[in-house]
């Protein structure tokens, strides 16, 4: 039986005491409290088992792999300008994860025009290199760029403008529409339900978000379990560069009406621009600095974290974290067009990396974030950024 004297001594030794003690003094201490300590000290205790906390479903991210006809490294990504090398590997590394979707933010095609052979035949590239996705597993949701939407040419006093046609969202509609979203492709190529999709629920034209044309299978939503996904077009006829945040307001609270706890936008153009270099100018919603904060009080409101591209380069930032926002915004236009980061105008090298991201959300309500990519030498895949929230 232990004295008072120990008693009161034993819950304040510390490991280091314990083990730098003589063992003969160790050898008197009696009792369970006692053993127990020793045997933690020395390493012998069992640890305790975490609690499972199970997957619930998982998807990857990324935009960006169009080529430019002048940079193109082979004749095969002059003729379809894509940049072949870079998408294989980071399509072959999201498919041996396994997730169940992959949202492609936009610019999957060089585009800036509407001549229908010369747009048939990106899309039709492109399609074929992510179908292997659809036919393992993971399903494939585009998400749609200024490269499809925008027409590039030459005002009236001969400057370079791009500006969203109604021509082009046809196109997108005729080569992207059966993927905006059957629901029993989904089922069939993921095993699991989603729902709430109606096609109908997108910006009017005239209404407060700006666009010109319904947005019909340019800004569309739906659930999978308790999350919910909205995709949303950042180059809407007659308002180029801005994000609906009406109409992702009025979509948000509807989904938590169902019961959503989980929030995740996808677009193509950023909320707010990575400064990676003195000098750089502004590039996305921020062009609009009411729209950007009109979406991302949104963005703050419901928890969400928006997936983006447009800049060639990964980045990961919390636009309102001194104002004490918590909300990410999770740049990874870098699928393989060229890098916005000339050679030396950055310190930081995963400024010049293709990258990726894989989203995993936890039957706990933890979402874990993993972003990965490999040099402009295609060396190894290295892990270049993890959050939690």
């Amino acid at each position: 039986m232990q004295t008072r004297k120990q008693q009161l001594i034993l819950p304040t030794m510390s490991a280091h005491v314990l083990i730098g003690a003589p063992m003969k003094q160790l050898l008197k201490l009696r009792g369970l409290r006692a053993g127990a300590l020793l045997l933690l000290c020395l390493g012998q205790l069992p640890a305790q088992a975490a609690k499972p906390d199970p997957v619930v479903m998982s998807f990857a991210t990324v935009g960006d792999s169009r080529a430019d006809p002048e940079t193109a490294e082979t004749l095969q990504d002059k003729a379809y300008l894509q940049n072949t090398r870079a998408l294989v590997r980071i399509l072959r590394e999201i498919q041996a994860a396994r997730p169940t979707a992959l949202f492609f933010n936009g610019d999957m095609i060089m585009g800036y025009g509407a001549d229908r052979a010369h747009v048939y035949r990106q899309y039709a590239y492109w399609r074929g290199m992510v179908a292997g996705l659809m036919e393992n597993g993971t399903y494939v949701v585009p998400v749609s760029g200024n490269h499809e939407m925008q027409h590039k040419g030459k005002d009236a006093a001969g400057k370079s403008i791009k500006v969203a046609r109604v021509e082009n969202e046809q196109l997108w509609r005729e080569n992207m529409g059966d993927l905006i979203l059957d629901l029993g492709r989904w089922k069939a190529v993921t095993g699991t339900q989603a729902s709430a999709f109606d096609i109908d629920n997108a910006p009017e034209a005239g209404g407060p978000d700006g666009a010109q044309t319904k947005q019909s299978q340019l800004t569309y939503s739906f659930d999978v379990g308790s999350s919910h996904f909205a995709v949303i077009d950042t180059d809407p006829v007659g308002n180029d560069g801005h994000g609906p945040a009406h109409w992702l307001a009025v979509d948000f609270e509807r989904a938590k009406a169902r019961g959503a706890k989980h929030f995740f936008a996808f677009g193509h153009k950023p909320a707010y621009t990575y400064y990676f270099k003195d000098g750089a100018e502004p590039d996305g919603m921020d062009i609009y600095p009411d729209n950007a904060e009109a979406f991302w009080s949104v963005m703050e409101q419901y928890g969400a974290a928006y997936f983006c591209g447009h800049q060639h380069i990964f980045n990961a930032q919390q636009p309102a974290a001194a104002r004490g926002g918590k909300a990410w915004q999770v740049m990874v236009g870098s699928g393989g067009s060229p890098f916005t980061a000339k050679a030396g105008e950055s310190r930081n090298p995963q400024d010049r990396m293709y990258a990726w991201a894989m989203v995993r959300i936890h039957a706990s309500g933890k979402v874990r974030v993993e972003v990965s990519g490999f040099d402009e030498h295609y060396g190894k895949t290295v892990r270049l950024k993890t959050l939690e929230f």
